[in-house]
C-alpha cells in the first residue's frame, strides 16, 4: 500500500490558509478581553455564555485521550460524526472528478454528503450476510477513488464486518478508508483506534449519542493520523463545537461508570428482545447484531410499521433499503418499552399477516 495524503489532498486546501480566531491568538483564560467583540456584560441566562470556547476542545480531548487511549493531536471532535464525514469530502474530493465507494446497506449520510458535495459513488453491495467483499470493492477503485466508507457494527444490519477484511482494505487502497464505529460499544472487539498506527490511511469514526446517551448534544469523534487530523481541524468552522457542550461532556466523562452500566443494561435488553421475537412464528428472520437495535424480517413489514405508528409504536422501516426487504430496525429500548412494542406488534400482526 502506498498511501501519500499530500497527492490526495485537493490542491486548494492544501494552501488553504485558515481563518484565524481570537482565541487561536491567545488562549489564555485570565485576562481582559476585548479581542472577539464579545459581550462585557455576561449573557441573557442565568449562566454566563458570552464568551467563545476553545475553538480545538483542547481540555476535552485530553480526557477522551485518557479513555480512547489516543493522543490528544489524533483527535477531531465535530458537530455530530456527520460533520467529520462532510469534511473528508471537502478536503480530499474534488467536485464532479472524484469518487468514492460506498458498501450498501450502510449508514446514508456518506451518499447524502457525496451528493452535497458533487462527489460520484460507486456501490459494492455487501454479501447477504452483510460482509464486505474485499477484491470486488478494490477492483471498484480507480485513480480518483478518495474514500471507502466502512460501518462497523454496521448499520441497518447491526453485524460487525470481520476485521481481517477491513485490513484487506486498509493495505491494498491508497485512499482513506473510514470505518465507523458509531456502535462499537455495543461490540466485542477492540476499535479500530488500536491500529492507527499501523495504517496511515485509516480514520475511525465514533460518537457520544448512543452508548453516551448524548444525541442532542451532537458530538462526534473522529480519530486519525496527526497529519489527517490537522486537514479536518484547517477547514472546520471556528467554534464548531459549543462551550456548553464542551462543559458538559467534559463534566460527564467522570462518570464513565455509568456509561459502563448502562451499556450491559442495553446488552441484556436486547437480547431479551432477541429471545421474545424468536418466539413469534411470523418473524423470519433476525439478524445477528453487535449494535444496539435488531434487523428483523417479516411479512408485510411496511403494513406492520405503518399499523405500529397508529399504536404510537416508532420503529425504522428499513424494507425499501438494499438486502433488507420486508426489514424492520428496531432500537433497543428500556424493559417496559421493549415489552410495549411486543405486544402491539402482536396486536398488529394479527391484523396484517
Amino acid at each position: 500500500m502506498n498511501f501519500d495524503l499530500t497527492k490526495l489532498l485537493r490542491p486548494h486546501i492544501a494552501e488553504l490558509q485558515p481563518y484565524t480566531s481570537a482565541r487561536d491568538e491567545y488562549t489564555g483564560k485570565i485576562g481582559v478581553f476585548l479581542d472577539a467583540n464579545e459581550n462585557p456584560y455576561g449573557s441573557i441566562t442565568d449562566q454566563d455564555y458570552n464568551r467563545y470556547p476553545d475553538p480545538y476542545q483542547q481540555e476535552l480531548k485530553e480526557k477522551i485521550s485518557e479513555i480512547k487511549k489516543v493522543d490528544p493531536s489524533q483527535i477531531f471532535l465535530g458537530n455530530g460524526s456527520d460533520e467529520a464525514i462532510d469534511l473528508l469530502f471537502r478536503a480530499f474530493c474534488n467536485p464532479g472528478k472524484d469518487n468514492v465507494i460506498l458498501l450498501p446497506p450502510t449508514y446514508g449520510m456518506y451518499e447524502v454528503s457525496a451528493s452535497i458535495n458533487d462527489i460520484e459513488t460507486r456501490k459494492v453491495a455487501l454479501t447477504s450476510d452483510f460482509q464486505l467483499q474485499p477484491e470486488k470493492i478494490i477492483g471498484a477503485t480507480d485513480e480518483r477513488s478518495k474514500i471507502i466508507f466502512v460501518c462497523s457494527p454496521n448499520n441497518p444490519s447491526g453485524n460487525k464486518v470481520k476485521r481481517e477484511e477491513i485490513r484487506f482494505l486498509l493495505k491494498n487502497f491508497t485512499g482513506i478508508v473510514v470505518v465507523d464505529e458509531a456502535y462499537i460499544d455495543f461490540n466485542d472487539e477492540p476499535s479500530f483506534t488500536t491500529e492507527l498506527e499501523e495504517f496511515p490511511n485509516l480514520l475511525v469514526i465514533q460518537t457520544f449519542s448512543k452508548a453516551w446517551g448524548l444525541a442532542s448534544l451532537r458530538l462526534g469523534m473522529a480519530f486519525g493520523s496527526k497529519e489527517i487530523i490537522r486537514i479536518l481541524n484547517r477547514i472546520k468552522p471556528p467554534y464548531n463545537i459549543s462551550g456548553l457542550t464542551q462543559e458538559t461532556v467534559l463534566k460527564a466523562m467522570s462518570n464513565y461508570g455509568k456509561v459502563k452500566k448502562m451499556i450491559q443494561e442495553i446488552l441484556i435488553e436486547r437480547e431479551f428482545l432477541k429471545e421474545r421475537l424468536e418466539q413469534l412464528p411470523f418473524i423470519q428472520h433476525i439478524f445477528p447484531s453487535h449494535a444496539n437495535f435488531l434487523l428483523i424480517k417479516m411479512p408485510n413489514a411496511t403494513e406492520v410499521y405503518n399499523e405500529l405508528i397508529e399504536q404510537k409504536v416508532i420503529v425504522r422501516n428499513r424494507s425499501k433499503v438494499l438486502l433488507c426487504e420486508d426489514c424492520l430496525r428496531i432500537s433497543v429500548g428500556t424493559r417496559n418499552e421493549n415489552e410495549a412494542f411486543l405486544k402491539a406488534l402482536k396486536k398488529v400482526v394479527s391484523k396484517t399477516v
